[in-house]
C-alpha cells in the first residue's frame, strides 16, 4: 500500500489555539488579515439615467443619428425635437469649419490646393521664407484671420518653391485667388497699415472683393458687410485695450 499524506485546510483566516499561543510568544508571524471581497455595486446603466436636454447635448453627431431607432425617444416630443435641432446645429457647424488654419503647401500642391480650388472659395496665398521678421509678422495676422474666417482658404508656401528665384526683397507677398485666377497681389507690408494688424490685413484683402468669409452670412456676403465687421472688431479691440491700460494704471497707483 502506498503512503497517503493528507493535509487538512480549515477556512481561510482561522488558526488553532496552539498557533495563537505561539504568535503571542513571537514564534510565529502575525496572522494575515482575512480576505474580504469588495462590496458589490451595480454598474451604471445608461438606459436607466433620466433623459433630458443635457443627456442629448452630450451626444456626438453619430450618436444623435443612431437615436432615429429609439422608440422611447419618439414618445417624448420635446426630446425628439431637441435632438433634431442639435443635429442641425452640429451639421451647420461642420459646414462652417471648412478650413480654419494656414495650410503649409509645396510647389507640387499649388495647382491642386490653389488653382483648382472650388469656384466659391477665396484662397489667400502667403509667399514667405523662414527667418524674415516681416514674414513672421504677416503670418501671425493670417493665422488669426484663418480662425475668424474658416470659409476662406489660407495657405503658405516658401517663395522659391512657388516662383523660382523670387527675390527675398519682395517678401512677404500675398496672392489672392478665386475661380483659378489671381484677383490681387500685395508685395511687402506697407499695404496693411503702419502696424500691420489682423484688422489692417483684413481691410486690405477686402478692398475690391469679399475675400473673407466666416460662413455665417451664406451667399449674401458683400465686401461692404465684411469691411464693416472688420471695423467693428477693430473698434472693440481698441476699446478693450484702452480699458485694460486704464485698469493697469489704476492698480499700479
Amino acid at each position: 500500500m502506498g503512503d497517503y499524506h493528507f493535509v487538512y485546510k480549515d477556512v481561510e483566516g482561522t488558526s488553532t489555539q496552539w498557533d495563537d499561543i505561539q504568535r503571542k510568544l513571537g514564534n510565529l508571524p502575525a496572522k494575515p488579515p482575512t480576505f474580504k471581497p469588495p462590496a458589490f455595486t451595480l454598474a451604471d446603466d445608461e438606459n436607466s439615467k433620466p433623459r433630458d436636454k443635457s443627456w442629448i447635448e452630450n451626444k456626438t453627431q453619430e450618436e444623435l443619428e443612431d437615436l432615429e431607432d429609439d422608440r422611447d425617444l419618439d414618445d417624448d416630443r420635446f426630446l425628439e425635437e431637441y435632438r433634431k435641432k442639435r443635429l442641425t446645429e452640429m451639421r451647420e457647424a461642420t459646414k462652417v469649419m471648412r478650413f480654419g488654419s494656414v495650410i503649409q503647401i509645396s510647389g507640387m500642391d499649388f495647382v491642386r490646393e490653389v488653382s483648382q480650388a472650388s469656384s466659391d472659395v477665396w484662397v489667400v496665398v502667403l509667399l514667405y521664407k523662414e527667418g524674415i521678421a516681416e514674414c513672421g509678422l504677416l503670418l501671425e495676422c493670417l493665422e488669426e484671420l484663418a480662425t475668424r474666417y474658416p470659409r476662406t482658404k489660407f495657405v503658405k508656401i516658401i517663395s522659391t518653391d512657388c516662383i523660382p528665384n523670387y527675390p527675398d526683397r519682395n517678401l512677404p507677398t500675398i496672392l489672392v485667388y478665386n475661380n483659378s485666377a489671381v484677383k490681387a497681389t500685395y508685395v511687402g507690408l506697407h499695404h496693411f497699415g503702419r502696424r500691420c494688424t489682423a484688422e489692417g490685413v483684413a481691410l486690405a484683402l477686402c478692398q475690391s472683393d469679399p475675400v473673407l468669409n466666416d460662413g455665417q452670412s451664406g451667399g449674401n456676403q458683400s465686401r461692404e458687410a465684411v469691411i464693416e465687421g472688420v471695423r467693428q472688431r477693430f473698434i472693440e479691440k481698441v476699446v478693450t485695450q484702452h480699458e485694460e491700460d486704464n485698469d493697469d494704471a489704476y492698480s499700479s497707483d
